[in-house]
């Protein structure tokens, strides 16, 4: 069991495989984006390394993210090892759906059990635009096929003013009334170089739900408030989805944070809002034991911060999202 100095037991990893991506959305990263070389990175070993010491410190769920973790070589195996581990109940993964269409099913086989994908419009026109790069029939193929692959679906949008804050957002949870999925608005956070776009961008949560409520009828509040992770759930009437919102600039959710994350270049990061960071591929790569490690990231877990500091003005500069894995 793992816990920090407020008493949260830390059991869920979010591991970022590469900080590469196949996208370039207008809120995530510049289009000029500049990676890093490849063997800065965790490679397939260190990766399955790690996943056993955190299954033994009590992780047991892991969701896969990056940049974009298609895009990985030995995607498969390394999700095939990563569900064989010892202690870990649930795969999962955040993916811009670009590549799921051939993946769900080989994905499916090799154990992970949810997908997240980001959509964050179905009009072709503003889905290239906010992407940059991207074709919102791809997705929409792969979160079909995932469906069929028997693959827990949630659909991530991150709601941006002035791009996708309309129409599209009623769109998305009118998805909920024939499908069984969890449609989630999640609000923009500032990080690196793009902060002050995302912070002028931001939409409320209560924004969204006067706007879907307008159009597709009152939504009802499910689980008594509590959150499904990080996002609080309504439902629209007779339907068989819900929709979610993740709102952690107007309403943090630090109290029940289980998460840490670890970064494509070996950095337990404790807050995704916070910029201290642990290194573990140093140590890793200087020969460290595995009791070693364990030490490491006890002491890190410990010190997890309580939550973000946005309302003072404190924004992480050290990566943009890309970087850290959301």
């Amino acid at each position: 069991m793992s816990f920090d100095r407020f008493g949260r037991n830390i059991t869920y990893l979010r591991i970022s495989l590469t900080d590469k991506c196949n996208l370039r959305c207008v809120y995530c990263m510049p289009e000029d984006m500049t990676f890093r070389p490849r063997h800065e990175l965790l490679q397939d070993d260190e990766i399955g390394r790690l996943v056993r010491i955190f299954a033994h410190l009590g992780f047991n769920k892991i969701r896969l993210t990056g940049g974009e973790p298609t895009i990985r070589s030995n995607f498969i195996d390394i999700v095939r090892e990563i569900a064989a581990t010892p202690g870990i109940e649930t795969v999962a993964m955040t993916t811009n759906g670009v590549l799921l269409g051939d993946l769900a099913q080989p994905l499916a086989d090799a154990g992970m059990s949810r997908v997240n994908v980001s959509i964050d419009t179905l009009d072709p026109e503003k889905f290239h635009r906010i992407t940059r790069w991207g074709h919102v029939d791809e997705v929409w193929d792969g979160i079909q096929k995932a469906e069929r692959a028997g693959l827990q679906i949630k659909l991530n949008c991150v709601v941006v003013r002035g791009y996708n804050d309309g129409q599209d957002v009623v769109d998305l949870a009118r998805l909920t009334l024939s499908h069984p999925w969890q449609v989630r608005f999640i609000e923009m956070m500032p990080f690196g170089d793009v902060a002050d776009f995302q912070q002028a961008g931001m939409v409320t949560e209560e924004e969204l739900r006067e706007r879907i409520s307008a159009e597709l009828g009152p939504l009802t509040l499910q689980n008594d408030g509590q959150l499904d992770g990080e996002a609080q759930l309504y439902t629209l009437e007779d339907a068989p989805g819900t929709v979610g919102f993740i709102s952690s600039i107007s309403k943090p959710f630090c109290a029940g944070c289980n998460r840490a994350r670890l970064t494509a270049d070996g950095k337990l990061r404790l807050c995704l809002l916070r910029e201290k960071e642990v290194d573990l591929l140093t140590p890793l790569r200087a020969g460290a034991s595995d009791q070693e490690l364990i030490q490491i990231i006890e002491d890190g877990i410990w010190h997890k911060p309580w939550g973000h500091d946005l309302a003072h003005d404190i924004i992480p500069l050290n990566r943009v999202m890309s970087e850290i894995g959301g």
